[in-house]
């Protein structure tokens, strides 16, 4: 079992955050568990209990706890509570605004020789074959035309 490196003491707006996180139950669970493990450690509460007693009460490891504690005591609060957003998604689009464009100019456009009118796979094969992607569905040019109100009939 880890020793207890943080000594938490939470102010009194925190325990009412948390209090209020607990009993609310509007957070995801992740949240209440966080907000129940800091909560438990506070050693201002009567009810302080240690890493180990708050370990078998939630079920979870001691480490989860230590983490939890150690995440109050260098981050704050807020960090320790709400899951840290993602900055960049984790695959970029392959389609940007610029593809866009090009997509859309290529729809407005004349259809290849032998063809009355644009189809999705017509515009895919296009753009592929003028380098503005690697490869593309007609899925995905379907869902560009329709993101921007407009019909190949």
């Amino acid at each position: 079992m880890p020793a207890v490196k943080y000594k938490i003491e939470l102010s009194t707006a925190d325990r009412k955050k948390l209090q209020e996180i607990v009993t609310k139950g509007k957070s995801s669970a992740k949240t209440i568990l966080r907000a129940n493990i800091l909560l438990a450690s506070d050693q201002q509460n009567p009810k302080y209990m240690t890493v180990s007693e708050i370990a078998s009460i939630y079920h979870i490891s001691a480490t989860t706890v230590q983490n939890v504690r150690t995440s109050y005591a260098n981050r704050g609060l807020d960090a320790t509570i709400n899951r840290k957003k993602r900055e960049t998604p984790p695959i970029p689009p392959k389609v940007t605004g610029e593809t866009e464009a090009h997509i859309v100019a290529l729809a407005c456009s004349e259809p290849p020789e032998g063809y009355s009118k644009w189809s999705l796979r017509l515009l895919a094969d296009k753009c592929v074959e003028l380098n503005y992607m690697e490869s593309v569905s007609h899925m995905t040019i379907s869902r560009v035309l329709k993101k921007m109100n407009l019909s190949l009939t």
